[in-house]
């Protein structure tokens, strides 16, 4: 009976023919989670190992999303040719090299060369995020196609939480004191994240996978053209405030390693880390959560609240208060959660076959990651790092804004 009740919101939520590859599709959500949130371990590692300020650390996040801006127009347009599936396994093949160059990296033992090594896994990502994000969205009734991609974000989460855990105890927990070991801690997590893409790449060869056709767009004027998706009003400013998203995610990433060090002494950089992976429980429990929530309440809805309690919490946060901020803080992962698969899903809601044009440029705005740990990194300088809080103030507020307002429908503007 149970077995029975949960297969059918299972069914609703995902075409049976497709259960297989939507679990394959979802795994990819988990690979970049963790390729993801190491970075947050490495921006204060480098920190203390070459002296470096918080806005140069903030280089560290700049080199993997600005490899999304540069490489996702490409990508959209390898999959326009070559389809979702060549695009993922190219997509894993990169990262999986990405990560293995972080083994010399321990030799060279150069900041600027493991930037290169984190751009590398950046261009893998892209073909990643371009392909599974639309992929799931499509695998199943339309009118699901935000909480579907929830759920596959849920275990994005997953990687979030094990990403900052493996880098704390790799990485932060040390390997001796001094920097030459420091380095070579980096390469045993690289290697394994290596190994495990590499299978995964194996199984998306040896699978067969739907080849999935979004439909074909309306032929009025440029509407096949980015100049003519830029003209449909929904997906224009579902750009804006995936941009501004991705930048306050990355932020309170990068920087809450060293929030916690800086305003709760006592608290070395190796349990700061463990506090964040924390954070990603109360994130991955959100998606999954909020998956749910999306059977019975709107998801432009949602997200809109979701966005106005994240934008108090951030004022929690700036005032500094020891734990209760840190409460805040958690609470803003909880509703951080929701945020990027539902913009992305309603910023592609009735794009037809312009689809893959349009995941392209939403996961080139994932480049707001490379800008927003530096200027919060300035700001931490000058003022401390709890000011430096006010960039995601300001993120989420435009969510709120723009999650009312503005993303409803189609409309041509």
């Amino acid at each position: 009976m149970s077995g029975e009740i949960l297969s059918k919101p299972i069914r609703r939520l995902v075409t049976p023919e497709f259960i297989v590859p939507f679990i394959l599709v979802t795994s990819l959500f988990l690979l970049w989670g963790v390729a993801h949130s190491l970075l947050d371990v490495l921006n204060k590692h480098f920190q203390d190992i070459l002296g470096i300020t918080k806005a140069r650390s903030g280089l560290v996040q700049a080199a993997l999303y600005g490899g999304y801006f540069i490489m996702a127009i490409p990508a959209g347009l390898f999959m326009n040719r070559l389809g979702y599936r060549k695009g993922i396994i190219t997509g894993l093949v990169l990262y999986a090299v990405g990560a293995f160059l972080f083994w010399p990296a321990t030799f060279i033992q150069t900041f600027e060369f493991t930037l290169l090594c984190l751009f590398i896994i950046a261009c893998g990502l892209t073909f990643l995020e371009t392909a599974a994000n639309p992929y799931s969205s499509v695998l199943g009734p339309k009118e699901t196609s935000e909480q579907r991609l929830t759920l596959s974000q849920s275990f994005n989460g997953l990687g979030w939480i094990i990403g900052p855990a493996l880098g704390g105890m790799l990485i932060l927990g040390g390997n001796g004191d001094d920097g030459a070991n420091k380095f070579s801690s980096m390469a045993l997590p690289y290697m394994l994240i290596g190994g495990v893409v590499l299978v995964v790449a194996l199984m998306f060869v040896i699978t067969r996978m739907p080849d999935i056709h979004e439909g074909e767009h309306d032929s009025h004027g440029d509407r096949g053209t980015y100049r003519g998706l830029f003209r449909v009003r929904h997906f224009r400013y579902a750009v804006m405030a995936q941009f501004l998203y991705v930048a306050a995610q990355t932020g309170i990433n990068s920087f809450f390693i060293n929030y916690v060090v800086e305003t709760m002494p006592g608290f070395s950089p190796e349990k700061a880390a463990y506090l964040l992976s924390l954070g990603f429980v109360f994130f991955m429990s959100g998606r999954f959560i909020g998956s749910l929530f999306m059977s019975w309440f709107s998801p432009r809805q949602m997200l809109g609240l979701y966005a106005l309690i994240s934008t108090a919490a951030m004022v929690l946060v700036m005032m500094g208060l020891g734990w209760p901020s840190l409460v805040a803080l958690y609470l803003n992962y909880f509703c951080m959660s929701i945020m990027f698969p539902t913009i992305f899903a309603l910023g592609l809601k009735d794009l037809g076959g312009m689809t893959k044009k349009g995941s392209s440029v939403l996961v080139m705005t994932i480049v707001g990651g490379a800008i927003c740990p530096v200027i919060m990194g300035r700001i931490a300088d000058i003022s401390g790092m709890a000011i430096g809080f006010i960039v995601p103030l300001v993120c989420f507020a435009f969510i709120a804004w723009y999650a009312f307002y503005r993303a409803k429908g189609e409309r041509i503007v």
